[in-house]
């Protein structure tokens, strides 16, 4: 009995484990089609993307702008704010209780040193100490005054000096006995001076130190400036004459730093050619090698998406475009023969630029190219 019951369970177990072979085959077709379908997906979104993007390029026009290079000059130079003060300045005071015996001067007079100034009733007279100017008289002859009474003022408004702060960043680029300019736009008036002191005890704001600066400037032949008024010592630095010039608006860098410029080829398109640049007082730029006088070189104006809605959107992601050729409507860039002005740096380490004495519509203020 008991060999009949195992000869019967064989086929059965035959049976099962066929049975589980079909269904592994089944289900190992079933996933091989599944990977099979998704490469095939894949594959075509894939290709519809590109020719999408393909598509998209072509559609994607860069409009340029036109700069000529020129020959001119270009300097850059320190600005720093300060106010004129008296260098020489005295208050004559009486010595004791006495009487003004006689007043030999008025206000606005030049005196020399040693002139006679006041005499009073103890036999003293008062002389003027240095050469200046009367710049006040408190008192009149016959007048009796007290002991320490003011009567009258003497200062020097030929002479005097202007005091500016220079920061940590420019104090290395100015030292004594530098050539400077003093400008009093207020009288407008100007001089030729130099530094005559540097105090490089610190005076610390907003974590930057600051020294100062004392410039002597001999105003006699301005007779309008006085102590107060505001004054800007202009400290030349860079300067390039007679060079290759071209506004800075007009150059491109690459990854490594270096400077380049577009121009034309014969085809139309636009090449990338590299140059070497010099002297900069951000507004122009000189070029020392790479372009000639009257070249044009091109920058990118504007970019225009004529596509809308999700291809602008793809247009976008992508950053891709057909550069087309430049518009008759291109903006030219500024720039004559000439001096093109100079960039001042103010007193606080900041930059600006200043520009065109003459020549196009170069920058705006007081500097040279």
């Amino acid at each position: 009995m008991s060999e009949t019951i195992r000869a019967e369970g064989i086929p059965q177990q035959k049976a099962e484990s066929a049975a589980g072979t079909k269904k592994k085959k089944r289900s190992r077709k079933k996933t091989v089609r599944r990977i099979i379908w998704t490469v095939v997906l894949l594959a075509l979104l894939g290709t519809g993307a590109w020719l999408g993007y393909s598509k998209l390029r072509a559609d994607y026009q860069v409009t340029y702008d036109a700069y000529t290079a020129t020959t001119g000059s270009i300097s850059n130079s320190l600005n720093f704010s300060g106010s004129m003060q008296l260098i020489n300045s005295k208050a004559y005071t009486a010595s004791g209780d006495q009487k003004v015996k006689e007043v030999y001067v008025s206000v606005g007079q030049k005196v020399a040193k040693g002139g006679k100034l006041i005499r009073l009733s103890g036999g003293e007279t008062l002389t003027a100490d240095f050469d200046g100017t009367v710049s006040a008289v408190e008192v009149e002859a016959g007048e009796e005054v007290s002991s320490g009474a003011a009567l009258l003022t003497l200062a020097d408004f030929d002479h005097m000096k202007v005091s500016v702060r220079i920061g940590e960043s420019d104090i290395s680029s100015v030292s004594v006995g530098e050539a400077c300019r003093v400008t009093v736009s207020s009288a407008g008036a100007a001089f030729d001076a130099a530094i005559d002191a540097i105090d490089y005890s610190t005076y610390t704001g907003n974590n930057v130190a600051y020294y100062t600066a004392t410039v002597l400037v001999d105003t006699g032949e301005a007779a309008n400036v006085y102590p107060g008024m505001q004054a800007t010592v202009t400290v030349p630095q860079e300067e390039a004459n007679n060079v290759i010039v071209l506004k800075m608006e007009a150059l491109s860098t690459a990854r490594d730093n270096t400077a380049y410029v577009y121009k034309q080829a014969a085809d139309g398109t636009m090449t990338e050619s590299p140059v070497t640049v010099g002297v900069s007082n951000g507004n122009y730029v000189e070029i020392k090698s790479g372009l000639t006088e009257g070249e044009t070189v091109y920058k990118v104006a504007e970019k225009t998406e004529t596509q809308t809605g999700l291809a602008g959107l793809f247009s976008g992601l992508f950053g891709s475009q057909q550069v087309n050729q430049p518009q008759n409507a291109m903006r030219p860039g500024s720039g004559q023969n000439g001096n093109w002005g100079t960039r001042q740096r103010n007193s606080n380490g900041t930059g600006g630029s200043s520009g065109g004495s003459s020549g196009g519509s170069g920058g705006s203020g007081s500097r040279g190219y």
